[in-house]
């Protein structure tokens, strides 16, 4: 049994402050009669989730006092920010990071002013908020993370409050399967939360529309037991939360310890009004508590009578001492400091996190002898360098593979050597490497594997998300939110790093000739180049021996979204291990072996290359320079990192004007092979001298299910375009050429008419090789 009357006297005190953050900047304690000059200028903040949420903190405070409960609480409405800070004063966490935040009345004036204020905090969480490890300001994503957080944490609740508008999205309608990849045996628990306050901003929302027999009977479909907590039909919604929590922790424990095949974790279907608390009508007769009325600032400044009614209300005397401290019987409420909500060490990842015990990419790289000479899969020989880490951090169990069912598909499946998929339920139909100990995760929505990573990653663990390319940008909106998270979070003292966010793209566009248009899409690229240059990276690892040192620099990397972007298929190796660690720290460099300029300072033009692809046809360019003009000079460069091309003063990947010139030279035309959109390049050029000699070929929106060599001439990338431009390009060639750029050109459509024919590329294309 709880002291339901003190945790009601706890709600009002929360209430009036979340409220108080919305409206005041002076009077705060309301120790004079209200004035105009005591409210903000702009009132801004969203008070219909407010409420709830101090019900819910309320409610797992005294779970966590009465049983020892270490509990992470995700707030999907993260726009109820002003309930979550006044949660976190009250507690005095506020305070331990900042001593302005004290529990008295400046403290409180202080937290008062902050919110929505220029310089303090912003209207939604954010990393400068303790105990966060979600913004929620983009709804969505809160479930998913927060089944990334319980992963590999047995003895974590992660307590997750979803709205019942934040519901209708699909990330969180996939989210609701998360239960069925929690191993009982390793990982926590999640509870979600859904609360059904009934609207969003003006319209009613699908789950409140629904009786209590449907969402019982939606969520048991889903794999759940909802228990359902109706404040609106009791006397005492404080008791019926807290033994309705103390039964849900009892449910997960009894899971824990028999370990049935069909795991029904427990769930709460919270029904509270929205905006709990406020009068019923505004001064014009419209409703308030219960309405969509009450979403954001419900009543406004010119109503200043009501307003001060409805703050005092709260009565704020009683709930504070005459020095503004909240009154000893509030404190008393509150479990001890280390199980505080706003404290849990794992909403500050960075603390727990450990260094991976990576493999020596030596001892995985494929052995080349000679340029060209070797044959191998970049993601098959990563895959086996991936199954050892896996292998080695077993015991430890945190490091974790996250990908859209594309494992196999994508050559990374030596994985499934070390750890199995992981499933909680029996599987519907015949499956191999699945097991619920596994540490690989498959599901067909990349919005899940982003949110069980950025879970993982922000709770002190590492991961990687390979994915195919094209599909990498449905979580487009999921990264740009995690960028906007890594920068602030940079930007607070408090935050340590937390391990990077690592893609693997594969099943590249220029190899997705069978699946057709649709799967050819690189713009995940152009998406990264937008974010802040301390957060984001981007490679273009050429061969399997650079893939392997790309995937060790970053797996060991923190506080970055890294981008790697890397054939599945065997094709010619460039570097040896050596020279691939080289190429990799330098991030671009000359292939001398590949070019014509031994004997000049130097060249006439200069053949660069981004991507396994365009690498190839690059030197088959550069092949055919040789054997057709084998006076002109030229150069080849291939760049891995794409961002060393920046300034240093715009990224700090970018390379210093003498690298910079040793790569590319002076005045020299530049024909640059692309992986994806020519744009990307141009944009990361931006404030190098003279960016009009870069002439890039790239991914030019032409697509269809075709041969790979067509799709290359459909986008101008083709070795014989690269050529024939070079020749344009370099001085004088043009005229002195003799047709010879035409010629490639009409031997390329000569080439592309055969697979019109056959059905199939000429040996030409598909038989080249680097010659000895």
């Amino acid at each position: 049994m709880i002291d339901t009357a003190a945790a009601r006297r706890y709600r009002r005190a929360a209430d009036y402050l979340a409220a108080a953050q919305i409206y005041l900047r002076d009077n705060v304690l309301l120790r004079e009669p209200l004035r105009p000059q005591h409210l903000k200028p702009r009132l801004l903040g969203h008070w219909g989730t407010c409420p709830g949420i101090t019900f819910v903190y309320s409610g797992l405070n005294a779970l966590a006092k009465a049983t020892g409960q270490r509990t992470l609480f995700v707030v999907g409405p993260g726009h109820g920010a002003p309930a979550v800070h006044a949660n976190l004063w009250l507690e005095g966490t506020h305070l331990r990071h900042d001593p302005a935040l004290s529990l008295d009345e400046a403290g409180l004036a202080e937290l008062v002013r902050r919110f929505s204020w220029p310089g303090g905090f912003p209207s939604h969480l954010s990393p400068e908020v303790p105990g966060v490890i979600h913004e929620g300001g983009e709804l969505g994503y809160a479930l998913a993370t927060a089944f990334g957080a319980a992963l590999d944490d047995p003895e974590l609740l992660v307590a997750c409050l979803v709205g019942d508008g934040e519901a209708e999205t699909g990330p969180t309608a996939g989210s609701w399967h998360g239960g069925k990849f929690l191993d009982p045996a390793h990982d926590g628990a999640v509870l979600p939360i859904l609360h059904l306050n009934g609207s969003k901003i003006s319209s009613p929302t699908v789950y409140a529309s629904m009786d209590d027999d449907e969402l019982a009977a939606y969520f048991h479909g889903a794999g759940w037991t909802p228990h359902l907590v109706d404040v609106t039909t009791t006397a005492e919604p404080d008791e019926l939360l807290a033994s309705t929590l103390t039964l849900a922790r009892t449910e997960i424990t009894g899971i824990r310890d028999r370990r049935p095949d069909r795991p029904r974790w427990p769930m709460i279907l919270l029904r509270s009004p929205k905006g709990w608390g406020l009068p019923a009508f505004d001064a014009e007769g419209s409703p308030l508590e219960g309405s969509f009325h009450a979403h954001q600032v419900p009543i406004e400044a010119d109503n200043l009578e009501l307003l001060e009614r409805w703050l005092r209300s709260y009565r704020p005397e009683e709930l504070f001492t005459r020095d503004g401290a909240p009154q000893p019987d509030l404190i008393d409420l509150l479990p001890p400091e280390e199980l505080r909500l706003g404290r849990v060490p794992q909403a500050n990842g960075g603390d727990l996190r450990r260094e991976l015990p990576l493999p020596d990419p030596a001892e995985f790289a494929v052995p080349v002898d000679k340029p060209g000479a070797a044959q191998a899969s970049p993601t098959q020989t990563a895959g086996a360098y991936l199954a050892e880490l896996l292998r080695r951090t077993e015991e430890i169990r945190n490091f974790r593979i996250m990908c859209p069912d594309e494992l196999a598909s994508n050559k990374l499946d030596a994985t499934l050597t070390a750890t199995d998929r992981v499933f909680a339920w029996p599987p519907g139909s015949p499956a191999e490497h699945l097991g619920r100990h596994g540490r690989v995760m498959e599901v067909l929505s990349e919005h899940l594997c982003q949110g069980w990573l950025q879970g993982y990653l922000l709770t002190g663990r590492h991961g990687l998300f390979p994915c195919y390319e094209a599909f990498a940008s449905i979580v487009d909106s999921m990264v740009n939110q995690y960028a906007k998270f890594l920068k602030m979070a940079a930007e607070t003292p408090w935050r340590t790093p937390v391990a990077s966010l690592n893609y693997l793209l594969t099943s590249e566009g220029w190899r997705q000739e069978h699946n057709g248009y649709s799967h050819q899409g690189p713009g995940f690229i152009n998406n990264l180049l937008t974010k802040k240059s301390s957060v984001s990276r981007i490679y273009f690892p050429p061969d399997a021996n650079t893939l392997l040192h790309t995937l060790h620099h970053c797996l060991a990397s923190t506080d970055r979204i890294n981008l790697v972007i890397a054939g599945k298929h065997p094709a010619a190796q460039w570097l040896s291990a050596e020279e691939a660690a080289r190429h990799c720290r330098a991030g671009a460099g000359v292939w001398h072996w590949a070019g014509t300029e031994q004997h000049r300072d130097q060249p006439e033009v200069v053949l660069a290359c981004a991507g396994g692809v365009p690498t190839v046809e690059t030197l088959a360019a550069a092949d055919l320079l040789r054997r057709h003009a084998p006076d002109l000079m030229v150069r080849v460069v291939n760049v891995v990192d794409l961002l060393c091309l920046s300034t240093p003063r715009r990224h700090p990947h970018g390379m210093d004007e003498r690298a910079f010139e040793a790569c590319f030279g002076r005045g020299l035309p530049v024909i640059f092979a692309f992986h994806g959109y020519p744009s990307a390049v141009h944009e990361v050029l931006h404030g190098r001298p003279d960016p009009t000699r870069f002439h890039v070929h790239g991914y030019l929106e032409e697509g269809t299910t075709t041969t790979p060599f067509d799709l290359l001439v459909s986008n101008r990338m083709s070795r014989y375009d690269l050529a024939a431009d070079a020749l344009r390009r370099a001085g004088g060639r043009a005229s002195a050429g003799g047709g010879l750029a035409e010629r490639l050109l009409a031997e390329r459509d000569e080439l592309r008419a055969h697979a019109y024919r056959e059905g199939k590329d000429a040996k030409e294309i598909t038989e080249w090789s680097w010659p000895a």
